[in-house]
């Protein structure tokens, strides 16, 4: 599925996905924690890439992580605005953040990849790359499954990833995994958080 076609099927659907998950506490503790961790470790401004209603932006830029959201979708940006406006969004997408080289510290990817074409996941990532300083880390959750698998989600059709298959397209970016989280979750897809350094 292309791009623009994930952004329509996300913007027609603003208002109910924001209203399901777009407050921190629709997120586990669990995650909070490992995120909160992961973000004061990084040395630099991160991007929350695929930022959606912007709850993770605003949860880190409250304890002191200097963060900004990015999304694709204008309604989720207009609505992070409003709901958490100490911290910062704008419009735009994984595969042209619009940052210079090397100017980030970190970059949070939370399940904003797993829409991506599979055929096409190192577009994103070498973008990702590109805008990380040496030594820059990457956080990324994704669905835990069968590599490339698709399924139907309630939004748009996205896809699973093994952490072996995921490490390999990371790898090819540049980038060496130094994490590992696999989580059960009674009743829904098993989630992966990988931590990679550029």
């Amino acid at each position: 599925m292309s791009t623009d076609a994930v952004r329509e099927a996300y913007s027609a659907r603003a208002a109910e996905y924001t209203d399901a998950v777009g407050m921190i506490e629709h997120a586990v503790q669990r995650d909070r924690d490992y995120l909160l961790a992961w973000a004061r470790g990084v040395e630099g401004r991160i991007l929350d890439v695929g930022c959606g209603p912007g709850q993770w932006t605003s949860y880190l830029h409250d304890r002191g992580v200097d963060i900004e959201g990015v999304d694709p979708v204008a309604a989720f940006v207009a609505d992070a605005r409003t709901r958490y406006p100490d911290a910062r969004y704008r419009t735009g997408r994984a595969e042209d953040l619009g940052v210079a080289a090397g100017s980030l510290g970190g970059v949070l990817a939370w399940f904003s990849l797993i829409h991506t074409d599979p055929r096409l996941i190192d577009v994103p990532l070498a973008e990702l790359a590109r805008c990380l300083r040496a030594g820059g880390s990457l956080a990324v959750g994704f669905f835990v499954g069968p590599d490339r698998e698709p399924f139907d989600h309630a939004v748009t059709t996205a896809y699973t990833w093994s952490v072996d298959g995921l490490t390999v397209h990371l790898g090819r970016a540049g980038f060496t995994v130094e994490d590992a989280q696999v989580h059960a979750v009674p009743g829904a897809r098993t989630v992966g958080v990988l931590v990679a350094r550029r």
